[in-house]
């Protein structure tokens, strides 16, 4: 595969402590593909960690928002495989590897996505209650011969949203989402896009190795998000889309608890 099929674009917002320790997981890949950084804050500090690792700022001038940051990071490289790096999380030196040689296999992929591991307090955390639950609804999709049929996709949905958005490679050619990320919601943006692509023809190519670290820490959006209140509702939107009205409502009881898992302790 030529090297500029598979780009990862750090997504940069503001002044992450946590910008350059992401950026030298990319940097230590065990195989070498292209890394840019995709922005709509340009600032002297993303600026000089971007010239200091010789690597190129795409600046997103619209500024409309978190989904239009997340599209634009999707469509600003030519690459066809496409690594959205969130600026707070790390990725194993075998990440872009595995992707790599998965899609050789499964050219109809829409999204290659991993499991991993949560980073909390600059601990590694393998397992939890969320990272297990996450892990059991995604069983279906470890037989890569059931992944391209819809019900197996949306199996790791209908519950809860078991894929961890910064593992997710995207497959931009077999993708026929106008726009993969909508405004729609503010919390559940990932959960939906996932939801949206489940409808289109292609596989979830789920690789079951802890292959990315998601870091929860008190300045991440999603910790915010929670905090502000917002999360109950869009959840509810979310489970309508896979059950009747009465079980989306018992179900969302019981993912309100989830929340939890994302406070640091």
């Amino acid at each position: 595969m030529k090297k500029n099929n598979h780009t990862f674009v750090v997504l940069a917002y503001k002044e992450s402590k946590y910008l350059e320790e992401c950026i030298n997981s990319l940097l230590s890949q065990s195989l070498k593909t292209n890394i840019v950084i995709a922005t709509s804050t340009p600032n002297k500090y993303i600026n000089d960690i971007a010239k200091k690792n010789k690597i190129k700022v795409i600046i997103n001038k619209e500024n409309k928002g978190i989904a239009n940051d997340f599209n634009f990071a999707v469509n600003c490289v030519e690459s066809n495989l496409i690594t959205i790096a969130h600026q707070d999380d790390i990725y194993d030196k075998d990440y872009a590897k595995n992707i790599v040689e998965k899609y050789k296999n499964y050219k109809n992929a829409l999204i290659f996505f991993t499991n991993y591991f949560e980073i909390r307090n600059n601990e590694k955390v393998y397992s939890n209650k969320n990272i297990k639950i996450k892990e059991k609804l995604l069983f279906l999709l470890k037989n890569k011969k059931l992944s391209s049929y819809r019900f197996v996709k949306r199996s790791a949905l209908r519950f809860g949203n078991a894929i961890c958005c910064p593992s997710v490679t995207f497959c931009k050619k077999n993708i026929h989402l106008k726009e993969i990320f909508t405004s729609t919601f503010t919390s559940n943006m990932d959960w939906l896009a996932w939801e949206r692509l489940s409808k289109e023809n292609g596989s979830f190519i789920y690789i079951n190795k802890k292959l990315m670290g998601h870091r929860v820490h008190e300045e991440s959006t999603t910790t915010k998000i929670i905090e502000e209140g917002n999360r109950t509702n869009e959840d509810y939107e979310m489970f309508v889309k896979f059950w009747p009205k009465w079980i989306a409502k018992i179900l969302n009881k019981f993912y309100k608890n989830s929340e939890k898992s994302n406070k640091v302790k």
